[in-house]
């Protein structure tokens, strides 16, 4: 039996998120139908990192088993068959103790905001022409690399055993369109990204001065309360940039 690792970018506009679910339409069920169309045999995937209806990834991945061999040109065949917003970018093959989940180090995420109407942007960003301050947003953003426990940053019935997270990056850059928010960590909650940008701009647009906005965020952060963050934020500006694995692991790249 050979596992291989299938690296993947989407376009979440149209799906319900990124795992099976009965009677939606996801990036795995999609995935799934097209391996199996190709290889006429039933295939089990195992996916890396959650993303939430409408959410994008430039890279995320997934991991099958199957006795077939891949080659360069089942990519070819594959991204034939797969619809328009899904592209497979990469096929690894990996020892059969590699997990695409468990064996993941780190997920970077980025959040997009444009501040003018923009129809190529719809999809892709939250319109957010209000004012902002962008010394409050760079502090707070540094601020919250100096946390673990993200419990107000998940959203409730969200089946973890903890709410610790590492996060290792956390800063707003400028853009042409607006602003990007990007974030590194070990892993993430729930909404736990969308429920930062959110409550940021929130604090950024009404605490007034940087000693008060602090002190509103890092009460936020301690509160573990999840009713004190906003999550608002809309999903279409959300992408999951990298997941990053031990180096070596994806080092027998089939294409």
């Amino acid at each position: 039996m050979n596992r291989y690792f299938l690296e993947l970018a989407y376009d979440g506009t149209r799906y319900s998120g990124y795992q099976i679910q009965d009677g939606q339409h996801t990036i795995q069920s999609e995935l799934t139908r097209a391996l199996e169309t190709l290889f006429r045999q039933p295939m089990v995937l195992t996916g890396s990192s959650r993303t939430d209806a409408g959410v994008h990834a430039l890279q995320n991945f997934f991991h099958v088993d199957t006795e077939s061999t891949f080659t360069a040109r089942h990519q070819y065949n594959l991204n034939a068959i797969l619809p328009h917003d899904i592209a497979l970018k990469g096929i690894y093959a990996v020892p059969a103790t590699a997990h695409c989940r468990f064996d993941a180090v780190h997920r970077s995420y980025r959040y997009q905001l444009y501040h003018r109407k923009d129809p190529f942007m719809v999809n892709r960003g939250w319109l957010y022409p209000y004012p902002v301050n962008r010394s409050i947003l760079e502090h707070l953003a540094s601020m919250v690399m100096d946390y673990a426990d993200f419990t107000s940053f998940s959203k409730r019935n969200t089946q973890v055993k903890t709410y610790i997270c590492r996060v290792t990056e956390s800063a707003w850059r400028e853009t042409e369109a607006g602003l990007v928010y990007e974030v590194r960590s070990n892993r993430f909650l729930r909404g736990m990204i969308r429920g930062l940008v959110g409550t940021m701009l929130r604090i950024a647009r009404t605490a007034g001065t940087l000693e008060k906005a602090k002190v509103e965020f890092d009460r936020i952060l301690r509160a573990l309360d999840c009713r004190e963050a906003d999550f608002t934020t809309p999903a279409r500006g959300l992408f999951l940039t990298e997941v990053g694995y031990p180096e070596g692991l994806l080092s027998d790249r089939i294409v």
